[in-house]
């Protein structure tokens, strides 16, 4: 099971996801997002994440092409172009920039669910209201589960993390609200919870 860690804002934040078992971590840049990090600060944290953990770079008000050059010039691993904003011409804009990227979306939005749609390599299914804890209907995967690289995200919490794996049977799974004691402040403690929480599961469904 791959686990991101995202919205993530200083680097014991990091060391701890990493030392939990984190497969990837993620930085926000963006103007909205109470986890939004200026730009020096997700330079010295980019360069933080150590090689054997991927970091992911997520936008959701940037330019596509500029957000691009900004994940190839910080040295991500990954770009997350998150939400309907950004279509089908905005991902073919930044992969002739960086070819690393993931396209986070909501099942609201009626979005095409095949992984690749776009030319992204992973698919972040969220909720419709994105950054907020709040949970969402998995029923509505009953009839749409993607196939292939593709993250369930979006009200997961390590109370329930193992119960989501096995509802929706994801690649992987993306937290951020779920692991903080307040809004954009992350709780060390339950970032161990969620990481373990989420392996344990994968096991079982093995």
């Amino acid at each position: 099971m791959f686990v991101k860690v995202c919205g993530l804002g200083t680097t014991d934040d990091i060391d701890v996801a990493v030392e939990a078992g984190a497969d990837a971590v993620g930085l926000v840049i963006s103007r909205t997002s109470v986890r939004g990090l200026e730009r020096g600060r997700a330079v010295r944290l980019a360069a933080h994440v150590p090689l054997a953990v991927l970091s992911v770079l997520v936008v959701n008000d940037t330019p596509a092409a500029e957000a691009a050059r900004i994940a190839g010039e910080l040295g991500f691993g990954a770009l997350q172009l998150h939400g309907a904003a950004y279509r089908e011409e905005d991902f073919a804009a930044a992969a002739r920039v960086f070819p690393q990227l993931w396209r986070a979306t909501s099942l609201n939005d009626r979005p095409d669910t095949r992984v690749g749609a776009y030319g992204e390599e992973v698919l972040l299914l969220d909720s419709p209201d994105a950054g907020s804890g709040k949970p969402w209907d998995l029923s509505l995967l009953e009839t749409g589960r993607p196939e292939g690289k593709w993250l369930l995200a979006g009200g997961l919490a390590p109370e329930n993390v193992g119960e989501a794996i096995g509802r929706a049977r994801p690649w992987g799974v993306d937290v951020s609200s779920g692991v903080e004691s307040s809004r954009g402040v992350k709780d060390h403690q339950r970032i161990r919870a969620f990481v373990a929480a989420a392996k344990q599961a994968a096991s079982l469904e093995a």
